[in-house]
This record gives C-alpha cells, sequence and structure tokens, in this order.
C-alpha cells in the first residue's frame, strides 16, 4: 500500500506525518516551526519538501487541514499569509492526490476513528449512530461545523461562526459585550464581540479583564495567567470561568438546536482541554439543558472533548482514503 503524506497547519506548528490508509503512523510525526519557514520567506511547500527529503518513501496523496477559510480549493493562513492549493501542494510532493481542508472539516472527519480512550464525557446523553454530529474548537480561535454521513459520504461543510454575536441574556452580559467592543475599539480593532471574543484562549483573558474591572481592580492577564489563577481559588479568575462556562453552554445548547446534532457534541482544542476540569463545578451541564420551548435540551444530546493531539492528520488520513 502507497504512503500519503499528511500536515496539520496551526498557527505557530505545522505538525507532518505519513499514513497508510487510514491509518497514521504515528512514530512519523514530526514537527516544524512555522515562524522560522516565515521568517525564510518559505511556506507550508518548503516544510513538506523538508520533510519527505528525511522520511525516505515517495507519496501517492496529500492532505493538509489548514487553521483558516478554505474556498474553491485554496486555503489562506490569515496570521502566516500562506496561501496554498492543490499545484502548490502536488509539486512540493509529487502526490497526485491532493485536498486541502480547513482544520475543523479535518477534525470532523476524524470523527468515528478516534479512540474511545481519547474521548472524555462531559454530558452525557443518547447518541443515535449515523446522525449529524458536531464539532466545536475552542483554541487560538473559535468554530464549529456539522458533520453528516459516513466515509465517501461524509460531509463537513466549512463554517465561521466563531464570528456569530455572544448571547445576551442578562445586564450583565450587555455590560460584557459593551466591555470588550471597547476594548477592541481601543486596540484599533472591529469592534464586534463575537463568541471568539469570549471562548477562545484571549477570550478567557477578556472575560478576567471585564470581572476586574467590574470588581475595581483593573488587571490585565494572559489566558495561562487566568488558569493560574483560577486552580489558586482567585475569585476574578473564578467569576472569568464561571461566565466561560455559562457562554458555553448557551452557544452549545443553540448550535445543537440549529444542526440537531444528535451523532454527539464534539470539543477540541486547547481551551476545551483546559476548562474541562471546571465545566462540572461551573454548571455546564445546566446551562446547556435550561429548559426552552421544545424540551429537546433537556433529554437529548451528548458533549464530549477530544483528547487526541493527532485528530486533524487522523481526519486528513480518513478523507483521503474515503476518496479511493
Amino acid at each position: 500500500m502507497s504512503f500519503a503524506i499528511l500536515a496539520d497547519i496551526g498557527g505557530t506548528n505545522t505538525r507532518v506525518a505519513l499514513a497508510r490508509g487510514e491509518v497514521v503512523l504515528t512514530e512519523t510525526i514530526r514537527r516544524f516551526p512555522n515562524a522560522d519557514y516565515k521568517a525564510r520567506g518559505q511556506h507550508i511547500g518548503h516544510i513538506l519538501r523538508d520533510y519527505l527529503s528525511t522520511a525516505g518513501e515517495a507519496v501517492s496523496g496529500v492532505c493538509v487541514a489548514a487553521a483558516g477559510p478554505v474556498q474553491d480549493g485554496v486555503a489562506t493562513m490569515t496570521n502566516l499569509d500562506w496561501v496554498m492549493d492543490a499545484p502548490l501542494l502536488s509539486a512540493a510532493t509529487g502526490a497526485r492526490k491532493v485536498a486541502i481542508l480547513n482544520d475543523l472539516q479535518a477534525q470532523g472527519h476524524a470523527l468515528g476513528h478516534i479512540p474511545a480512550d481519547h474521548l472524555r464525557s462531559l454530558i452525557d446523553g443518547p447518541t443515535v449512530p449515523g446522525a449529524p454530529m458536531l464539532v466545536v474548537g475552542l483554541g487560538t480561535g473559535v468554530n464549529a461545523a456539522p458533520v453528516h454521513g459516513a466515509g465517501a459520504g461524509r460531509i463537513v461543510p466549512p463554517s465561521e461562526c466563531g464570528h456569530v454575536n455572544m448571547p445576551v441574556r442578562s445586564e450583565e452580559d450587555l455590560r460584557l459585550m459593551r466591555f470588550i467592543e471597547a476594548l477592541l475599539a481601543s486596540r484599533g480593532e472591529v469592534a464586534h464581540c463575537g463568541v471568539e471574543e469570549v471562548l477562545s484562549g484571549r477570550g478567557l483573558a477578556n472575560l478576567h479583564a471585564f470581572a476586574a474591572a467590574e470588581a475595581g481592580s483593573p488587571a490585565t492577564l494572559t489566558s495561562a495567567e487566568v488558569l493560574a489563577a483560577l486552580e489558586a481559588g482567585d475569585p476574578i479568575a473564578t467569576h472569568a470561568a464561571r461566565a466561560y462556562t455559562r457562554i458555553l453552554g448557551q452557544t452549545l445548547a443553540d448550535l445543537a438546536l440549529i444542526h440537531l446534532s444528535y451523532g454527539g457534541i464534539y470539543l477540541i482544542g486547547g481551551m476545551a482541554r483546559a476548562m474541562t476540569p471546571f465545566f462540572a463545578r461551573f454548571g455546564l451541564k445546566d446551562t446547556f439543558r435550561e429548559d426552552r420551548r421544545v424540551d429537546l435540551l433537556v433529554r437529548d444530546f451528548s458533549i464530549s472533548v477530544v483528547e487526541d493531539d493527532y485528530a486533524a492528520l487522523t481526519g486528513c488520513a480518513a478523507w483521503l482514503e474515503a476518496q479511493g
């Protein structure tokens, strides 16, 4: 069986591996710092060439998962100024079969191929085989995508729903929204409080800045510093984490009703994993299962966290194999 080369291109690093069929050969995984290549005026093509120069294998297929929008077969990495398409990837690897996926799409294609011990249940609920699923990314950015079907018939539409409006359900939420819009405007950024501004890594920092301002003790911390303060029992960090959990629960409930994801909701990304130990304490289940005019949220849907660092690579391999 021939090999395929896979790449998971994040904002900071690119993971590259070989695969046989649907199986990622984990012993072949290497990590490349994007900044080093960008500083030399190089791009993903150079990373793939460097990898293959030491791998000693010819490849028949290449699939990359890019942390950025993919349209008409072209991926744009906004933080890196990298643009990639099929001719570039084919020229770099010699592969005839080429695929470019959004990183969240790749995670969607991985569902069903992730070992059970790499899934942690957050909210129990019935899971209907073959029903739509939902993958939600919480990390440097925020996004979500529905997952329909299986095998060659699987469809994972691209999405940019991290930029939908933050849910506003209370006077405090309204103050939070206005605080973040003012913060963005002060930085010369677009003053729009999408869910990414409260649920990403910088989102937790924004929530902490708001909680500190509300307490009359303005402070600026990174998300890592907020998490450390939360571990230490700091009340302002606790306020921020409680708000994060509440807004996440409301957002997941909205997405569940929009997509009717009876096959399960799967959270991915660094923030999802970092906040997992606190979700039960701060009431994620109660917020998600809050009564609405339909009772679906009370009884349906399950939520899990994906604890597999290589799921995007697995999704790339699964997609290539499904195409035949």
